[in-house]
């Protein structure tokens, strides 16, 4: 019995990667071209100062199945995947990037599960044999705090290269907020999922455009729309300091009823002590505050995620 035939949808952001698209799109059509499903390729430039606007519309030229989504600005490579899924037509999107290193001979193997049931169908990152580095180590960390405080598991070195059923797909599009972190937002729809293992492929060419300030920006997204525990620990360090002060009033009394006041000497160095203590957790608890207000600011406002260049905001 021959496999159902899918439409599939393939979503690639891209961000100055004029050298590439090219290269990219053949080593996909090279797997893809043999399936019997029909496929059509979004490609998402994610406001590109390089050629990569141009190179699109030549590759929409020569593959009719090419559709290319220029945002007007650099909006981040989550709206640029946002873009993509509102976009993409087809009963299954695969989600991947445009450096190469997602490697589109697992496309087949995730259709076929796909076709099995499942919704989703989740890329791990297996990079064990890569040498120890700052971002490896600091990867690992974020991923043990955000499993260790939030609701929702996230796998760790789960990539954003996946399949996503239709319902999956109308499942995260109707999520409309605006600091994104797909990777948990995918988790918390528990739609049936399966987990696919691979060794990342070499970088076709240039480097990431992924900055430690863009990563630390997006594990922040994670934290702060993923759990409330920041509030908790706030909480939490109040009590503390509430208990200390009343071991401390206790303390002091008991000078006063067994008479030896004379042992309360003032003490400057204590006293500059607990107030520089009880202002900094006073200082951390408001920051913690203060960001998820922000957070909501942000929220309420109801900005778009992106804009499509040309495209007006809604009054």
């Amino acid at each position: 019995m021959s496999p159902k035939k899918l439409r599939v949808a393939i979503v690639i952001p891209v961000f100055n990667e004029a050298d590439v698209i090219e290269q990219i799109h053949a080593r996909i059509r090279a797997v893809v071209d043999k399936l019997p499903d029909t496929i059509h390729f979004y490609y998402v430039d994610d406001g590109s100062s390089d050629g990569t606007a141009a190179a699109l519309v030549n590759l929409a030229k020569a593959d009719r199945r090419v559709t290319a989504l220029p945002l007007s600005r650099n909006f981040g490579h989550q709206a640029a995947l946002t873009a993509g899924l509102e976009h993409a037509q087809g009963d299954v999107v695969i989600m991947m990037d445009g450096d190469g290193q997602h490697r589109p001979e697992m496309i087949p193997q995730m259709l076929d599960l796909v076709r099995q049931g499942y919704d989703i169908v989740q890329t791990q990152r297996m990079d064990e044999a890569e040498p120890a580095s700052i971002k490896k180590w600091t990867s690992g960390l974020f991923y043990r705090l955000i499993n260790s405080i939030s609701g929702t598991r996230i796998l760790p070195g789960a990539a954003d290269y996946r399949a996503l059923s239709r319902r999956a797909v109308d499942a995260l599009t109707s999520m409309p907020e605006y600091h994104r972190f797909l990777r948990g937002m995918v988790a918390w729809i528990g739609y049936p999922t399966v987990i696919l293992p691979y060794q990342p492929a070499e970088r076709i060419s240039g480097a990431s455009k992924y900055s430690f300030g863009k990563m630390f920006r997006l594990a922040m997204d994670a934290i702060f729309s993923f759990s409330l525990v920041p509030l908790y620990i706030g909480l939490s360090l109040g009590g503390v300091l509430f208990c200390l002060a009343a071991a401390e009033m206790i303390y002091v009394l008991s000078f006063w009823v067994t008479g030896r006041t004379s042992g309360l000497a003032p003490g400057w160095s204590s006293l500059m002590f607990i107030i520089l203590i009880v202002g900094g957790m006073l200082m951390v608890v408001l920051g913690f505050i203060g960001i998820y207000v922000g957070y909501i600011f942000q929220e309420v406002k109801r900005r778009p995620i992106y804009l499509l260049k040309g495209e007006q905001p809604d009054e």
